[in-house]
């Protein structure tokens, strides 16, 4: 989100930018942590309309950005098994038709075809859109931030906020670990640190961080290879969460935790693999004579609806917001930091941001949030 924030503001001629990053490489956070995936399928307008920029600049980053990236369109697969999740998906997919994006409406051998190996017990229907894939989150990250760098923003990494001053209601400074920026305009792109940087400038930011992982499967003893898709479809279990795609000679997959509590803590849970892989060989078999070569756990950073706040912090003239993108973050990241971008130059963003508004939390009738967190 920073970096995308900063190549965007430098495009619009605004090269005063510094980008601050507590890590001592890019991406190595939440971003470095992802499953990288990009969809249009998504249960709120907003989303999609977030997902159909987002994915049109990715298909043509090398481009647009100037650095080629690793991108692979062999779409995402929604396996639906309850009669509730099919009608949801009905009036879903006929919301994302509505705005151009074409999704296939499957029956479940359709489902099974797409993906070799896949085992669809109990599948009632299924959706499918080509133009989803799985890109690489450290390559966008940097082709962002050089380009801003080749343009004037400078990179600072290694280095903590530890307060951002405001004087008569107005960002006047940051305090650094390494010093003070002066500055008018503080982005807030801390993803799940958000609230913990909203806080420093006296500003309620609403978002939690919730631990996921991720397992990467090898063949096991005696297995040359896995029975599984050779091309990188994306596949989601809806009603369980649980979803997979290849990942070089192996396969990632991972399933979110029902109970897991806010928590800085990436520290995998080994005990929490079992309820995956019950879920996983069922949906995918091959998966009951694999190995777990590695695994990880990162961050999503999750705003109490499932929707991005994106804009202006209430109350506090020159902070803006780009936060609690639910898991979502990596692949809406192009179109959130143009709208961002705009915003902070007084440009017209051409995008309705009553969904993702700061305020909107404690608000009678506010839009519906994001129903499709995975």
């Amino acid at each position: 989100m920073g970096a995308s924030v900063a190549y965007h503001l430098a495009r619009r001629g605004v090269t005063d930018v510094v980008l601050l990053e507590r890590g001592k490489m890019l991406a190595t956070g939440s971003t470095g942590r992802n499953a990288g995936g990009v969809r249009h399928q998504f249960s709120n307008e907003a989303n999609i309309r977030l997902s159909i920029e987002s994915i049109e600049l990715l298909e043509h980053f090398v481009d647009e950005v100037g650095h080629p990236i690793d991108f692979h369109q062999d779409g995402y697969l929604f396996l639906l098994s309850t009669p509730a999740s099919v009608e949801t998906f009905r009036h879903n997919v006929a919301l994302q038709r509505g705005l151009g994006v074409d999704v296939q409406w499957l029956e479940p051998r359709q489902a099974a075809a797409l993906a070799p190996g896949l085992n669809v017990t109990g599948v009632l229907a299924a959706t499918f859109c080509r133009r989803d894939g799985i890109a690489d989150p450290n390559g966008v990250t940097m082709g962002f931030a050089r380009t801003a760098q080749s343009l004037g923003v400078v990179v600072e990494r290694d280095v903590e906020v530890t307060a951002i001053k405001t004087v008569s209601g107005r960002v006047s400074a940051v305090e650094t670990t390494r010093g003070t920026i002066d500055t008018r305009i503080v982005v807030n792109a801390a993803g799940p640190y958000a609230r913990l940087v909203g806080t420093m400038a006296s500003a309620d930011v609403p978002v939690d961080p919730i631990r996921r992982h991720i397992f990467i499967a090898a063949p096991g003893s005696g297995q040359a290879t896995l029975d599984v898709p050779s091309s990188h479809i994306m596949v989601i279990d809806f009603d369980t969460t649980f979803y997979f795609h290849r990942e070089g000679a192996g396969l990632l997959f991972g399933m979110g935790d029902r109970q897991e509590t806010p928590t800085f803590d990436t520290t995998v849970q080994w005990d929490f693999l079992p309820q995956v892989i019950d879920v996983a060989i069922t949906r995918l078999p091959a998966l009951a004579d694999a190995s777990i070569s590695h695994a990880w756990a990162g961050l999503y950073e999750m705003s109490p609806d499932g929707n991005p706040i994106l804009g202006s912090a209430d109350g506090i003239d020159g902070l803006y917001l780009i936060n609690g993108f639910s898991g979502h973050g990596f692949q809406h990241s192009p179109a959130a930091g143009r709208i961002l971008a705009d915003l902070i130059t007084g440009r017209d963003p051409r995008f309705d941001l009553t969904p993702f508004a700061a305020g909107r939390f404690g608000r009678h009738g506010a839009a519906a949030g994001e129903r499709y967190v995975v």
